[in-house]
């Protein structure tokens, strides 16, 4: 009966926001989770039921962290005023952010997104080179401004693909080891790209890419491995963009950011989710010069970025990333999950590769591992099944068949000890089991 009762409300919810917020307003799972409380790694339904959190990376040191939730109510009852007012929150934050960069990236524009922050660094590339062309990879997302919803090929544009846009094809460890060896073959795409756009006139203002290039299902990088892409976009005069949303703020446990793991340094940095636990707070981070060519090539003012409250929230995510440890946190309990994960892949003929980096892992899932053909329908299957046995999870990838793992900054062992389990119990239900 209670069962019932909980399918007639849900569905009504579900008919509800249908009609107010449009039919195809996305939802995760075939039943859709209706969440009222979270706290830590852990989120709870209108019926009490708890969830293990194994995919938010918004609320990056956790749901309602109490020194973020006081320093939110302490700001807000004090201020809260754009930045064309002087105060100093947004200064001692830029300050304290642009520490953990190279030297080279010591200034910032605060955001309330990170659409609006991939769309500035767009720009500050076109201003500081006077030219237009834009490359990133074919299984990419970055955002959903007019300027960066170009990037993405899971909708294509209406009207079609801007001529400035140049995608090239997407790194896959699992199906093309050799081409991972050194780079190179990547490079000689954006070349090729380089050369398309020099061709028709455009030019190339820059590179924008994820460092761990997590919504092409982060795939095994050698140590690198982008080395060569970026001596071929500085050659041709451009800029390199890190877009820092998911792998940023310590998220792969060896670095503060994705770039400095993937050992390179880029011109631009943009960031978003994680930098406010759950608070619309983003940035782009670059050197002085980049900003001052773009502060007079356009006359930007965001009236929420920057605010002393976002200013005050995204400190206090700072203030919890270093007492708590939570970069060695990431490092440690991702390479037990890893350590984990791999011995189900002996288990199960549907995982091709496990991969990851900290608190950001999963693995590939296929019909066989000899053909290697990708099982979007059976990520999606395991995705659903997580959800019923109280952990939240997504997929993602070039293939859309990349089990994705990403769970708040304080996830544990015990933890990863639950959420393995489940798995493994998934995957032997969905996708057999090998002899």
């Amino acid at each position: 009966m209670g069962q019932s009762h909980e399918k007639v409300a849900e569905g009504a919810l579900v008919s509800r926001r249908s009609r107010l917020l449009g039919a195809k307003s996305q939802l995760f799972y075939d039943e859709p989770v209706h969440l009222v409380r979270g706290k830590g790694v852990w989120l709870y339904d209108a019926d009490g039921r708890k969830y293990l959190d194994a995919y938010n990376n918004v609320a990056h040191v956790g749901h309602c962290h109490p020194h973020v939730v006081e320093a939110l109510c302490r700001q807000a009852s004090l201020l809260n005023t754009h930045t064309r007012y002087l105060h100093t929150a947004i200064l001692d934050y830029v300050e304290r952010l642009t520490a953990t960069f190279d030297a080279s990236l010591s200034t910032a524009i605060l955001t309330c997104t990170g659409s609006e922050a991939n769309d500035i660094a767009l720009r500050m590339a076109q201003a500081a080179t006077g030219r237009m062309g834009v490359i990133a990879t074919d299984a990419t997302y970055h955002g959903n401004t007019t300027a960066v919803s170009q990037l993405s090929t899971r909708m294509p544009p209406v009207g079609g693909r801007a001529r400035n846009v140049r995608l090239v094809p997407a790194p896959d460890s699992f199906r093309h080891p050799d081409a991972m060896a050194n780079g190179k073959a990547f490079g000689d795409a954006v070349r090729e790209a380089i050369a398309s756009l020099e061709q028709d006139g455009i030019g190339l203002s820059g590179i924008i890419l994820c460092p761990l290039l997590a919504n092409e299902g982060f795939p095994t990088l050698p140590n690198g491995f982008f080395d060569d892409a970026m001596c071929a976009v500085r050659e041709a005069g451009g800029l390199v963009i890190a877009d820092e949303v998911q792998p940023g703020f310590g998220r792969t446990g060896s670095h503060f950011w994705g770039h400095q793991r993937a050992g390179f340094v880029p011109d631009i940095v943009t960031m978003g989710k994680p930098m406010g636990n759950g608070h619309p707070v983003a940035a782009v981070v670059t050197s002085s010069d980049i900003l001052a060519t773009f502060r007079n090539a356009f006359r930007y003012f965001n009236t929420f970025g920057g605010n002393p409250v976002s200013c005050a929230v995204a400190n206090a995510v700072l203030d919890v990333i270093e007492q708590e440890n939570l970069l060695a946190n990431a490092h440690d309990v991702g390479a037990y999950a890893l350590g984990l994960l791999r011995p189900l892949a002996d288990r199960h003929e549907c995982i091709g590769e496990v991969r990851g980096a900290g608190l950001f892992f999963g693995a590939e899932l296929v019909r066989a591992r000899k053909t290697r053909e990708p099982a979007p329908d059976i990520a999606d299957e395991v995705a659903n099944r997580m959800r019923h046995r109280g952990v939240l999870m997504g997929k993602t990838g070039i293939h859309g068949n990349v089990l994705k793992i990403r769970p708040p900054m304080p996830f544990s062992r015990a933890n990863a000890d639950f959420l393995i389990g489940v798995l493994d119990d998934v995957l032997g239900e969905v996708g057999g089991v090998s002899a």
